[in-house]
């Protein structure tokens, strides 16, 4: 694991710092944490929430959806929101909080030379992907909604993208002047598929209730969106319901059922919006 990933842990016992031991990491308390073949390093807690991990599967079903290239211009709002933030910081990394395959974080890092990034999510399927998704990356797991297993003030950006947010843990991790780059669907992404295919909703709320949570902590800077239709087949569907939440809220064969019936080529609306926050 890169050196400048290394010096961005502690330890999630005892919150030491970590230090490279051969093929593990270990603290000043006698923690070890071996690195595993595929690239990625366990920091999870003793309670550390893995229940909602991705599987296997929603892994292989978003590498799909992703990598057909549907994503790739909310890639872009991504990469233009970090550009337009990294300005005010001169060092610090950039940190995808549930980073899955490390689609977005591989694009920040090539959007900012020089940086590393640090992809931390309780999936290990995911992380065995992100570990590789750019030579900058350094891929963790943890709990997302809990304390994160990162030395404070270390980071100049931290991503939320359709990801769970702590604020108090993404504050302590953000540089003074750092920023957080929240991207969320609107009540227009997907609607061609929620009635149809039984999916789930955005909540109409859903923008008030972040700023709640973290405007007490971090302040709104800039807003940005992207919204189009896109184009997808019924196996690009599948692919997009089964990367997703919605996934474990349905039957296998009657989602299948579902999708067969839809037309072979089917438009649909992807909008999100993207909003950094940065911390006083």
């Amino acid at each position: 694991m890169l050196e400048g990933v290394v010096k961005l842990l502690r330890c999630p016992h005892c919150a030491a710092v970590l230090a490279a031991d051969g093929a593990a990491l270990r603290c000043g308390e006698g923690h070890v944490f071996d690195v595993a073949r595929q690239g990625y390093v366990s920091l999870l807690g003793r309670e550390a929430a893995t229940r909602t991990a991705d599987s296997a599967e929603m892994v292989a079903a978003r590498d799909s959806f992703l990598g057909a290239g549907h994503y790739d211009p909310l890639a872009a709002l991504v990469m233009g929101a970090c550009r337009r933030s990294v300005g005010r910081q001169d060092e610090g990394a950039v940190v995808d909080l549930g980073a899955g395959t490390g689609y977005h974080l591989a694009g920040a890092l090539q959007a900012l030379d020089g940086r590393v990034g640090l992809a931390l999510d309780s999936s290990k399927f995911a992380l065995r992907r992100a570990a590789r998704a750019h030579p900058r990356i350094g891929a963790v797991a943890c709990d997302v909604w809990g304390d994160l297993p990162v030395t404070d003030a270390c980071a100049a950006i931290v991503l939320s993208v359709f990801a769970p947010r702590n604020s108090a843990e993404i504050t302590r991790i953000l540089r003074p002047g750092g920023t957080l780059v929240v991207v969320t669907p609107t009540r227009r992404h997907l609607r061609e598929l929620i009635g149809p295919l039984g999916l789930l909703s955005v909540d109409e709320h859903k923008r008030e209730r972040l700023d709640r949570t973290l405007g007490p902590r971090l302040a709104s800077t800039h807003e940005s969106g992207w919204e189009e239709r896109m184009s997808l087949t019924r196996a690009d569907v599948a692919a997009l319901v089964a990367m997703g939440p919605s996934s474990r809220h349905s039957e296998p064969a009657t989602m299948a059922q579902r999708i067969a019936g839809l037309p072979a080529t089917v438009k649909v609306t992807a909008s999100v919006t993207a909003t950094t926050y940065r911390r006083a």
